[in-house]
């Protein structure tokens, strides 16, 4: 009895959810399409290599992580889905992981713990990212990289230098991952405007850490009649969500499961993207003119390069634009950071 409603209740949301819609998945004469993830025996790296195994876009799904994936590829590669399942482990292995792939999604690194700060974050994962795009530039460097590893606005930068030193660096296909501040503002206005949330798009400019995070509730849809101070409020609860999980974690984890559902809604639109679907839109941290800032998160139409256009910010509230002076510094000084990092390395 509790397995048959269990399966009625996967089957709604599975009809409910973009990401798993049918509809969305047609995927009877779909191209083969080889997704990696780097870092997939992590806290993020096995729920978004479970999520990625149900997308029928993905034909070929390969593991890679320091130790640990054979068991991870093992596990997932009995789900009944389209892709088949390879999983690698060690340096040696990096470059069978990557052959091939069409895009590259990078979980690796450390999680962020209580009383860690943004730059202890950095000074761990900025060598873990900067050697794992070596790798993407010499294996595939055509591929589609998305950029989940913090701190964000400065790995993005990163991983762009050592594509241009490497002499591979496309602007188009590189993204940080932004979409978990897209779900978590969509969350949390859905809550406070009592609409459904299946319904709710907000934008999410500028970056991805704290202040640099600017959801634009004043475009959110459907609209609604929140009052200054609620928008103040769900302002700063979407860019403290990440910290609002560690604490609850109590020094036990960070935001993996919401940030591994964020990494395979944003994978499914690179995919959908590649394969010619019209008018996939998504907010991501790419190389930008939309600010001075040569890198910002906005809405990107994508296709069968990666990014096809770059859109504007679109009207501001007030509110909004005191944010957005506000977060350029921090963002400026993040992405300088990245840049300084592989140049002194």
């Amino acid at each position: 009895m509790k397995a048959a409603m269990l399966r009625s209740v996967l089957n709604r949301r599975a009809r409910a959810s973009t990401f798993l819609s049918r509809r969305s998945f047609l995927s009877d004469h779909a191209p083969e399409r080889k997704v990696a993830v780097l870092g997939a025996a992590g806290g993020i790296g096995q729920p978004l290599s479970l999520l990625l195994k149900l997308n029928p876009l993905v034909s070929t799904l390969s593991l890679y992580d320091i130790a640990g994936t054979p068991g991870v590829a093992a596990d997932v590669s009995h789900i009944n889905t389209r892709s088949e399942v390879k999983g690698y482990a060690g340096d040696e292995q990096l470059g069978h992981a990557l052959e091939g792939a069409d895009i590259v999604i990078i979980p690796a690194g450390v999680p962020r713990k209580p009383g860690m700060t943004r730059d202890d974050l950095f000074k761990i994962n900025a060598g873990i990212v900067k050697s794992l795009c070596e790798g993407i530039a010499k294996y595939c460097p055509n591929a589609l990289v998305n950029m989940i590893s913090n701190p964000v606005n400065s790995t993005v930068p990163i991983a762009a230098e050592v594509f241009k030193n490497k002499k591979v660096y496309d602007e188009k296909k590189l993204f940080g991952v932004t979409t978990l501040d897209v779900v978590r503002a969509k969350t949390f206005y859905a809550g406070k405007a009592g609409v459904n949330v299946a319904d709710v798009n907000v934008p999410v400019v500028g970056g991805h850490a704290g202040i640099t995070i600017l959801p634009l509730f004043s475009q959110a849809a459907p609209s609604a009649n929140l009052s200054d101070e609620e928008i103040k409020a769900l302002t700063k609860r979407t860019q403290d969500g990440g910290t609002e999980v560690v604490e609850a974690k109590a020094g036990k984890g960070s935001a993996t499961l919401s940030m591994a559902y964020a990494g395979a809604i944003f994978a499914d639109a690179c995919l959908k993207g590649l394969n010619g679907v019209p008018d996939v839109v998504e907010c991501s941290f790419v190389q930008s003119t939309v600010t001075e800032l040569p890198f910002f998160a906005s809405k990107v139409r994508l296709g069968k390069n990666g990014v096809e256009e770059v859109l504007g910010l679109g009207p501001l509230s007030d509110y909004e634009k005191q944010g957005l002076e506000a977060l350029k510094p921090e963002l400026k000084s993040s992405i300088e950071k990245g840049i300084a990092f592989v140049h002194n390395s």
